[in-house]
């Protein structure tokens, strides 16, 4: 390609796509959303360990953990409670999370706004009711959970607007400097706290007395079809996985504009699976979903943005046959290692992969290949649906697969897309290894 339609590419990379992506990454709702999805993420993972050490297939381990009791509790009990006391939490804790994040975003106490938001999201969530419509003392699980994930998004973002909004305007009750910061801090929250928590609570009351009835499914059945068209069908994945390579490509991180907006839907589509696996009915028949954030993170994005382990096996490759440039023998021990572990910024920026025009369309093309593969063999029960287990992103293919689906056949489903990855990408890494060499000659 020559240097002039480089530049050119490049300077329409700069002047229009770039400030759009930088407008989209200091939105600051979407800043709150990823910080809030991503501070129940060790919640998140830690139950996804127990759920995985409950459901291992092996029958003489699961029989164990199931037989092994006292007073009768099993530990399978206990690896069922510590998975619902935190992976089961994720809506309580989003709450919180985007709460604080957006205040803290207007220079103001994110730790109040937060707990206003769990207070505010408790408001509105209905209690477990007796027979007799009598409120007992509990909430469901499922609404704690990702089913409460939309109503959490939601009240964080209010709450932490709403917060700044007061303090800001200096609307508090203020104390005396001699007052300890925390009791300050608490008095200053009096008032905002006052507001939201009552302006949620005759939401609650609005929809009790008209017999609209949960805010929680009321909320699900508005924004099911149209984010499921987003994030829970095989065309609206393509689509974000394209944006986020796009993003990459202009050197922004793709995830960090993506995942707020479509993470929910994958977070919520995962624990839907997990119940379903503890129920013992994980298919498409029972309402299993084939788009989860282990489908995202384990098959989809394998090496990391715009599945790169197949580019670093392909620069390799080159060095293992001799053929490499310079830079890329150089580049292939940096590239390689954190790439078998889902790192790839040594990729990004040190080849780079970012502003490279060579590269542009492997990079588009491998993770929708990737997504295509992996959602048509889990459509026609080649592979198991993923479990509902998040598996951590930095888990290296093979071990992942089989530890997202619980089945050896994930782990070979991997290995598919990964030799797929490295047939996409080899062409166009060839040939940016020809114009390294040359440039190397000094023929450039």
């Amino acid at each position: 390609m020559s240097k002039e339609k480089n530049s050119g590419i490049s300077e329409f990379v700069e002047k229009k796509l770039m400030p759009v992506a930088v407008k989209i990454g200091g939105f600051k709702p979407l800043i709150a959303i990823r910080d809030g999805i991503a501070l129940s993420m060790p919640l998140i993972i830690v139950g996804s360990v127990f759920l995985i050490l409950g459901s291992l297939p092996i029958t003489a381990w699961t029989n164990w953990i199931a037989a092994t009791s006292s007073h009768g509790v099993s530990v399978a009990d206990v690896f069922n409670k510590i998975t619902n006391g935190s992976f089961g939490l994720l809506g309580v804790i989003g709450a919180f999370g985007i709460a604080s994040s957006y205040a803290e975003q207007y220079k103001t106490d994110g730790k109040s706004a937060g707990v206003i938001a769990v207070s505010s999201f408790f408001v509105l969530t209905p209690s477990i009711m007796s027979g007799d419509k009598v409120p007992l003392e509990g909430m469901p699980y499922g609404y704690l959970g990702s089913k409460g994930l939309f109503i959490a998004l939601i009240i964080g973002l209010i709450t932490g607007y709403v917060f700044q909004w007061f303090i800001n305007h200096d609307i508090q009750i203020k104390m005396p400097e001699t007052v300890p910061p925390a009791v300050s801090k608490s008095f200053s929250a009096l008032i905002p706290g006052a507001v939201i928590i009552m302006f949620f609570g005759l939401i609650y009351a609005v929809l009790e007395w008209t017999g609209i009835g949960n805010a929680h499914e009321l909320l699900l059945n508005i924004l099911s079809k149209p984010l499921g068209l987003l994030g829970d069908t095989l065309g609206g994945t393509v689509v974000a996985i394209m944006l986020n390579s796009l993003f990459w490509f202009v050197g922004i991180h793709g995830g960090n504009i993506i995942n707020p907006i479509i993470q929910p839907i994958w977070l919520m589509n995962t624990d839907a699976n997990r119940l379903l696996f503890k129920a013992g009915n994980l298919d498409l028949a029972h309402g299993g979903h084939i788009i989860t954030q282990p489908f995202i993170d384990n098959f989809v994005y394998m090496g990391g943005g715009g599945a790169t382990i197949g580019l670093v096996l392909c620069i390799g490759i080159l060095v293992i046959t001799h053929q490499a440039s310079k830079q890329a023998t150089i580049l292939a021990p940096l590239t390689i290692t954190p790439g078998l572990f889902n790192i790839n910024e040594p990729t990004m920026f040190g080849l780079p992969v970012v502003l490279n025009t060579t590269l542009v369309i492997a990079f588009v093309l491998a993770p929708i290949v990737n997504a295509i593969t992996t959602y048509f063999a889990m459509k026609t029960g080649i592979v198991p649906l993923p479990i509902g287990a998040v598996v951590p992103w930095t888990m290296p293919p093979v071990i992942s697969g089989f530890l997202a689906t619980n089945s050896w056949t994930g782990s070979v489903l991997q290995l598919v897309n990964v030799v797929l990855d490295v047939i996409i990408y080899f062409p166009f890494m060839y040939t940016l290894n020809k114009q390294q060499k040359l440039e190397e000659a000094g023929e450039i």
